[in-house]
């Protein structure tokens, strides 16, 4: 079902049906010369290729993005909590609000980081909240929490520029949310937990798929761009290797890897893309690492199921956003509903991302349905089940005209002194008609999002 047309979106369309068409090329001509890309492994190989774009804004009227700025603030303040207490006094596990089991079985829990407290207490510098807007009560709905290296805000930031170089007739009509001060939001969060020196954007380089947004962020943050090999550890300090040889101390790391390749000494041992010894300096408290360490215990999704009790344990709050219903094959209640229902429901693998792992039990044979039942109950920590949610279509311009395509939200937030949520965000579009994975690393697109007051 397509979204209905608000006001605020026809609008748009008003104004887009009086400006020149023919500036449709010089919008692509402008995204292309940026270099916008998301690249893709597949089977194996490299492909370095354009990330698929939609003129198309997202319109998220200004009322309704005030609810979810309230409730995704909310959120984030509850995980935050939740992984300050799980690496210290673990209160929320004693209280048997969230099982022992789902946070010592998490694969990303790091028990050896227990008692170690980044600065500032602030642990969700960056996070993605991912969410659609249900067709049927209208109302968004979470689906995700990326507390890890959620990536993609360069990209609306991007096709924004492009929008403004293009058409500026939308902004001189319109009332467009701003989103340009992300980058001195970001550096003002980086800023805040510095100990002491530079603030650097560490990438794995330039074949990962987002290394785009990588030299993109360290631009609009005034932050130095660096790659494992250009930074050392002395005396538990973190220091750059300028190109003249001087060596400049750093305080605070973005850091664009996971956990497991971030520090040879401490973590994979074969890692060619991390910084030997920076675990050392970060438990010293000598360096800000932007996320933290172990954050991944956070948005397993198996803990995302306790997210609206964790809200209510810490913020003593009801929650202003729901998740998708949401089973644990854990408890025995919900393990019988899952395998009663498992030909209505989605089955997601608890340790993949980015839209691998995802079961949809109607489009199972018999067979691939008994085999997964036989998965569940021999691991059922590994699993969760959701209702599947009718979400909204979006009209998407793909070659065959305006046609409609399954979309979600990537909310960005930046946690320092206060909590900020970009006004705006990443819209993700299917490219198939009826595909309901929409993650850039599954191929789909992008469009911006506008927050928009008539």
């Amino acid at each position: 079902m397509i979204e209905p047309v608000s006001p605020e979106l026809q609008k748009f369309y008003d104004i887009f049906e009086s400006v020149d068409q023919s500036k449709v090329s010089e919008f692509k001509e402008f995204l292309e010369a940026n270099a916008v890309n998301f690249n893709l492994f597949k089977d194996g190989n490299f492909i370095e290729r354009s990330f698929p774009f939609d003129m198309i804004p997202r319109i998220i009227p200004k009322a309704e993005f005030d609810d979810l700025e309230a409730g995704i603030i909310q959120r984030v303040k509850a995980l935050n909590a939740f992984l300050n207490d799980i690496y210290n006094d673990q209160k929320i596990v004693k209280d048997g609000v969230v099982p022992r089991e789902y946070v010592d079985s998490a694969k990303a829990f790091l028990p050896d980081f227990m008692g170690v407290n980044p600065p500032k207490g602030v642990r969700t510098h960056i996070s993605g909240i991912d969410l659609v807007k249900d067709a049927v009560s209208g109302k968004w709905v979470i689906l995700e929490d990326n507390l890890r290296v959620p990536s993609g805000v360069s990209y609306p930031l991007t096709i924004r520029r492009a929008f403004r170089h293009t058409y500026p007739e939308f902004f001189e009509s319109m009332k467009i949310a701003k989103i340009k001060h992300y980058g001195d939001e970001l550096k003002a969060a980086m800023d805040y937990v510095n100990t002491g020196g530079l603030n650097v954007v560490l990438t794995p380089g330039r074949y990962n798929s987002a290394y785009y947004e990588h030299s993109y962020l360290a631009k609009i943050t005034g932050a130095t761009l660096a790659s494992g090999d250009d930074l050392v550890v002395i005396n538990d300090e973190v220091f750059l290797c300028s190109y003249d040889g001087e060596r400049l101390r750093v305080g605070a790391i973005y850091r664009r890897l996971d956990d497991d390749f971030l520090d040879p000494e401490e973590f994979e041992p074969d890692s060619l893309i991390g910084v030997k010894g920076i675990t050392r300096a970060y438990r010293a408290g000598n360096v800000a690492i932007m996320n933290s360490i172990g954050n991944g215990v956070a948005d397993d999704k198996g803990i995302y199921y306790f997210v609206p009790a964790m809200v209510k344990y810490y913020l003593n709050e009801e929650p202003i956003l729901s998740n998708a219903p949401t089973y644990l094959p854990y408890y025995e209640k919900d393990r019988q509903y899952v395998l009663d229902n498992i030909d209505k429901l989605v089955i997601k693998d608890v340790a993949e991302a980015g839209g691998y792992g995802v079961l949809f039990g109607n489009r199972l044979s018999p067979e691939k349905r008994a085999e997964l039942i036989e998965m569940i109950l021999a691991e059922p920590r590994r699993w969760i089940a959701q209702e599947v949610i009718e979400f909204y279509d979006l009209p998407c311009m793909m070659e065959g005209g305006i046609l409609p395509r399954k979309a979600d939200l990537r909310a960005y937030v930046i946690h320092g002194e206060n909590i900020t949520v970009s006004m705006g965000g990443l819209t993700r579009y299917a490219m198939e008609e009826g595909n309901y994975l929409v993650n850039s690393s599954q191929g789909g697109g992008f469009k911006d999002t506008w927050v928009v007051e008539l």
